[in-house]
């Protein structure tokens, strides 16, 4: 299966403004690609790139004064199979845990480990463990947040979502990679493109999407509380301790965002003669 994503924004600013973007797919997915993952402006500006942390794809430039358009047209493979599962993965214990993974147990901007702890244990930690144990953490948050646009708020946390019951897939994923932490479950913030591939119209706005993934039965697997369900066409862009490390941009100065449109659409191949 071939899906074409890609984007076009329109950042305004009053004077020229120094900011890094993240919006290339990540080097994970980067040999599936069909072209180009190439990120365009209009000006064109000059652009430099570099590797953070966490493997993400980091891009430089300073934007002019006035209005300037970024945007990305690929074309990427896919198996088409939905998110795949794990049922016998279980968790390891911290001491064995890789050195890499470690991170991914503290606490982080959005994440408060220390004021989720006792409620986490409270809920799940007399349940099952392993992967049973964080799609049962997923169907909590899943059923406890009610998703909500207009709710929207860039500096919620985890603590804060669980206590408004409220928020769009970024709240769900905190709240998700919070539980799992407060258990000692490794568990990541991601970032990217999830198509409506598969599923019944009718469609929302398409949108970057948040997940996360649980490092369980020695490697990393996919988990979306907000969907709660196994999906097509998930394309990683980045990930890290929380939103803060996989932010689409970060502006040096004031910057009005001014459009914003998102693709992840399945190429329809004709049918051979």
């Amino acid at each position: 299966m071939k899906i074409r994503i890609g984007y076009e924004l329109v950042y305004s600013c009053p004077q020229p403004t120094p900011m890094i973007l993240t919006l290339n797919v990540h080097s994970s997915r980067a040999s599936f690609l069909l072209s180009p993952d190439q990120i365009l402006t209009d000006p064109p500006i000059p652009m430099s790139g570099y590797r953070d942390l966490y493997g993400n794809w980091i891009t430089r430039l300073v934007l002019p004064e006035g209005e300037t358009l970024i945007s990305n047209d690929a074309m990427i493979y896919d198996d088409g199979e939905r998110d795949p599962v794990a049922l016998d993965a279980q968790q390891f214990e911290v001491q064995a845990l890789p050195e890499e993974a470690l991170v991914y147990l503290l606490g982080s901007r959005y994440c408060e480990t220390d004021l989720m702890v006792n409620e986490a244990w409270r809920l799940f930690g007399n349940g099952s463990t392993g992967w049973q144990r964080v799609q049962d953490i997923c169907d909590f948050v899943h059923g406890h947040i009610k998703f909500s646009y207009a709710h929207a708020n860039s500096t919620m946390t985890a603590s804060q979502v669980y206590q408004s019951q409220i928020g769009v897939c970024r709240d769900y994923t905190h709240l998700a990679v919070t539980f799992c932490r407060c258990l000692n479950i490794p568990a990541r913030y991601c970032m990217g493109y999830l198509s409506d591939i598969g599923e019944p119209p009718p469609y929302g706005k398409m949108d970057f999407a948040a997940w996360f993934e649980a490092y369980i039965g020695g490697q990393w697997h996919t988990f979306d509380p907000r969907n709660n369900k196994r999906l097509i066409g998930r394309v990683l862009m980045a990930h890290g301790r929380d939103a803060t490390d996989v932010s689409l941009s970060n502006n040096f100065g004031l910057t009005e965002l001014t459009r914003f449109e998102v693709r992840a659409d399945e190429v329809i191949e004709p049918a051979a003669t």
